[in-house]
């Protein structure tokens, strides 16, 4: 059982949607990544749930964004319709969330949606964010995705690690796909979790957890597998994205994915690393997938169990 601040609370959300951590003192209410677009509908639910638990009636004051990966900030549009509230981003992506360039951002790349959002503000490794009454250190968790950042208290030993450390791994090293360097960052930010005082870890995605050392051992034996063969991360990769899609849409013809391969430039990355054969490629991996129980193919129809 573990025991968090009575100022805090996880709302464990899943595989599409990222956690959602929900802080709330005297001063202001806040709300730590925001999940997908098709459950942002949810996520306001369960803000507003929240929000109505409280004796004074209260708003949203702030969201801030670990990354900005679609499952992390897809609900950033529907909370800022409903809520005057601030939006804090990672600094580095200030200028592709301005612009909307939607290339940088990853959501094309990945064959993803996001409704365009706004930002008030930026946050970068070295701040400080009060949450809760709490303060709370940004470190930055390059790897996964190179403007990913963390958050650690101090004072209660408590760590949101986005999708830098799961309790079984961590999120795809995407920088790698496309030649850019990824596994020496994940190494580095592992070795830091590791010279933290954490006594648990709320994690992008998965419950909560409280053996760091043995969610930091799997992770060290992953990051060492793969950087022995990146062909493995792009399998790996591909194989998430595929998944994550039909998580979203429930089911979807053969025919549309293997456009969608060619077309997203991360799937299309991944699928240059492992084969010239796209469509044979795509299809051993939905037959691989369906052996395994994750996906039920139904003639040329495939769709999440």
């Amino acid at each position: 059982m573990i025991t968090l601040p009575a100022s805090m609370r996880v709302f464990e959300r899943g595989w599409l949607s990222s956690n959602n951590v929900f802080f709330i003192d005297d001063a202001r209410t806040a709300l730590v990544d925001s999940g997908y677009a098709t459950h942002a509908p949810q996520t306001l639910a369960l803000v507003r749930q929240a929000l109505a638990s409280e004796r004074n009636e209260r708003t949203l004051d702030l969201i801030v964004n670990t990354h900005l990966h679609s499952d992390h900030c897809g609900g950033n549009a529907l909370l800022q319709s409903n809520f005057v509230c601030e939006t804090l981003i990672p600094q580095t992506e200030a200028d592709a969330v301005r612009e909307w360039d939607e290339d940088r951002l990853t959501f094309r790349a990945t064959g993803q949606t996001c409704d365009r959002f706004g930002f008030t503000g930026t946050i970068a490794p070295g701040a400080t964010l009060e949450l809760g009454g709490l303060d709370w250190s940004v470190l930055g968790a390059p790897g996964h995705d190179p403007h990913s950042l963390m958050l650690y208290c101090a004072e209660e030993r408590l760590l949101i690690s986005a999708d830098a450390l799961w309790e079984n791994g961590f999120g795809v090293i995407f920088p790698e796909l496309e030649g850019e360097s990824g596994f020496a960052e994940q190494r580095a930010v592992l070795d830091l979790i590791a010279t933290l005082d954490v006594r648990a870890v709320i994690p992008g995605h998965g419950a909560p957890f409280t053996d760091v050392s043995k969610a930091l051992d799997i992770a060290f034996s992953r990051i060492d597998y793969l950087r022995a063969d990146p062909v493995r991360n792009a399998k790996n990769a591909l194989k998430v994205l595929i998944v994550f899609k039909l998580m979203e849409l429930r089911s979807m013809p053969v025919s549309e994915l293997l456009p969608l391969v060619e077309k997203a430039g991360a799937m299309r990355a991944a699928a240059a690393l492992l084969s010239d054969d796209r469509p044979g490629l795509v299809h051993k991996y939905l037959a691989e997938l369906a052996a395994s129980g994750v996906l039920r193919m139904e003639g040329e129809t495939v769709s999440v169990v």
